[in-house]
């Protein structure tokens, strides 16, 4: 998700902040780079939106970070070798800023020494991030850069130290396509587009270009948006089986409501930036109804995933809420780090990328993963449908 990318796409640009921090500098995975190896701890970078605009999902994030952290500690750390080491934890605050991600990368990496790094959580922040943790050789797994680009270099070659915990726009918005089209039986659509960042743009292109049925209309919204009655008084007269409408809880909270209220009944479907439950508290839980969204984690999830169960449980006890989805996200990523370091033995940063770059069937709280060769996890993705403000049924896409 990146709703919070435009907000800082303005403050600087991928080229700007690549001459001006890192210049011209990619290190290569064959070893040119020695990166950075672990001393009596293995210190683990956490570049995260912890103030600013999108700091409800940082926080989040730094919560699953945290458990996890936790968690291995307390089994002794990590074994590399015959010893195991401990995790410690180097936290620092991007402000939800491209400008301020790509410095805290460059602190992380050169002056703290850390062997990995999680986060940042928006996609832009992370593009800002990579060129001084490619010039110092240091992996990063974001729990939540969704932008198909994130992992590759303009020329289309892999980013050799970037990584990501969840899967791509283009992925996700396939997948509502497909559940619309087989398991609605959805025939004419209807589309509402968040077309203020590319996250929204990104899903629309996605599902039109995977949907078999009618579009039978395409209409936009920009974030901040709060009257849609005009957008849902046109869609009233047109002959629709369903909507698709990718974007944010702050505003499909009011699409949904203010569809409902207009005697809009057929079914409203988006993406995983409605998974909070803030969507159902403006929407309000009597119209969240006949609502779904793909994400890639659901609560639900506890009951056939042994894994989710224990981290479900665990989080509860330390949070006294329930996991959100991108705690779950954050959580797997420091998990992916450290079956990285346990499958190549090493805490070297070089190899831990490595070990990231080969990871196969990781028994994760959000799935099984594979890293696939562009460095994107292969997994699955689950529907989510609310009855009444709460999530009653899930549906697993294929």
């Amino acid at each position: 998700m990146k709703k919070w990318a435009n907000i800082t796409t303005k403050l600087t640009t991928w080229g700007a902040i690549a001459m001006l921090l890192a210049g011209c500098s990619t290190a290569k995975s064959n070893g040119s780079s020695q990166g950075n190896t672990a001393g009596k701890t293995i210190k683990i970078g956490v570049n995260m939106e912890l103030s600013g605009s999108a700091a409800g999902y940082g926080e989040q994030e730094k919560q699953g970070i945290q458990l996890a952290v936790n968690q291995i500690n307390k089994q002794g750390g990590i074994k590399v070798g015959n010893t195991k080491k401990k995790v410690q934890l180097v936290i620092r605050d991007n402000k939800t800023s491209n400008t301020t991600s790509a410095s805290v990368a460059a602190q992380l990496v050169n002056n703290d020494k850390v062997v990995a790094v999680v986060g940042p959580a928006a996609t832009n922040a992370g593009t800002a991030a990579i060129p001084n943790m490619t010039k110092a050789a240091v992996p990063s797994v974001s729990p939540s850069a969704t932008d198909p680009g994130y992992t590759l270099q303009k020329s289309g070659k892999v980013q050799s130290y970037i990584f990501r915990a969840c899967y791509q726009n283009n992925f996700q918005g396939s997948s509502a396509a497909t559940f619309v089209t087989k398991t609605l039986k959805a025939k004419r659509v209807a589309i509402l587009t968040d077309n203020s960042s590319d996250y929204g743009t990104g899903l629309t292109k996605a599902f039109k270009k995977a949907y078999t049925g009618t579009v039978a209309s395409s209409q936009t919204f920009q974030e901040g948006d709060k009257d849609f009655n005009a957008i849902l008084t046109a869609l009233k007269h047109k002959k629709i089986d369903a909507i698709y409408a990718p974007g944010y809880y702050s505003e499909l909270g009011l699409i949904i409501k203010q569809a409902r209220q207009a005697g809009i009944k057929v079914p409203i479907v988006g993406s995983d930036g409605m998974a909070d439950a803030k969507l159902a508290k403006i929407a309000g839980n009597s119209n969240a109804n006949n609502v779904y969204y793909t994400t890639p984690f659901s609560t639900k999830s506890g009951t056939t995933n042994t894994t989710a169960a224990k981290f479900l449980k665990a989080f509860k006890a330390k949070y006294h809420t329930t996991a959100p989805t991108f705690s779950a996200l954050a959580y797997d990523s420091v998990y992916m780090i450290k079956a990285a370091i346990e499958k190549e033995d090493s805490a070297n940063s070089v190899k831990i990328a490595n070990g990231l770059a080969s990871l196969k069937n990781f028994k994760g709280v959000t799935g099984t993963i594979t890293m696939n060769k562009q460095h994107n996890p292969e997994k699955s993705i689950v529907v989510e449908k609310l009855t009444n403000g709460i999530v009653k049924q899930t549906y697993n896409v294929k």
